[in-house]
């Protein structure tokens, strides 16, 4: 499926979802800020539901969104390890060569040799958090369409339905729609006084519009 046609036919599910929908909009706001609920309701738009599907078994899309929380916490944990590995390595090194904490603050200019090392665990962090994104994000699908909480890391069904979609496709399709998500969402928060509102208000069409555009993409694999 075309990007673009992909991008429309989210747009005008997630329009679908909400639109004179309003007491599902407004449970759609109450799960964005329980957010195991509206985690658990992208689940259910992962299984390929269309139209959007209502807003029932509360306490499976809680339990949902919770087993895909703790997959997602689960998948960071290698960045989360490289970032502390660095970053106790550059502060241990600073606070044996400094007289004390102070004098970091103080003389900064000395310890670029440590904040260097840091800066290096970032960007290693970075593009392991990138490639570990790609894995992750059909993971979670595949979680969603077989029930399994292990099927999130079945790491060579994930890679074999990413080789089906194509990986240069995978990641266009996705930087895509990172770009419109960024731009819509900085458009939104740059607007004064009621930006925070409307980030609110249209945060659950924008989860609906992501979770959409992710499951098409899982889907043109065939």
């Amino acid at each position: 499926m075309e990007i673009g046609t992909m991008l429309e036919d989210s747009l005008s599910y997630a329009k679908d979802a909400v639109w004179e929908k309003w007491v599902r909009w407004i449970l759609l706001i109450i799960c964005s800020i329980i957010f195991p609920l509206i985690i658990g309701y992208s689940m259910e738009i992962y299984r390929g539901k269309k139209p959007a599907p209502e807003l029932e078994n509360w306490g499976k899309l809680f339990i949902d969104g919770l087993k895909l929380f703790v997959a997602a916490i689960i998948y960071m944990l290698p960045v989360i390890i490289v970032v502390l590995v660095f970053g106790g390595f550059a502060l241990i090194s600073a606070l044996a060569t400094a007289p004390s904490p102070n004098y970091i603050v103080m003389h900064p200019e000395q310890f670029i040799p440590q904040f260097g090392i840091f800066l290096a665990g970032l960007f290693v962090a970075l593009i392991l958090a990138i490639i570990i994104g790609l894995i992750a994000t059909i993971g979670f699908v595949r979680m969603a369409r077989t029930e399994s909480f292990m099927e999130a890391f079945n790491f060579s069904a994930i890679l074999a339905q990413i080789g089906k979609i194509g990986w240069v496709n995978y990641i266009i399709a996705l930087i895509v729609v990172g770009v419109v998500s960024f731009i819509f969402i900085a458009i939104i928060n740059i607007i004064p006084i009621i930006g925070w509102l409307l980030s609110l208000i249209l945060q659950a069409p924008l989860t609906v519009f992501n979770a959409r555009y992710v499951t098409l993409i899982y889907d043109s694999a065939g």
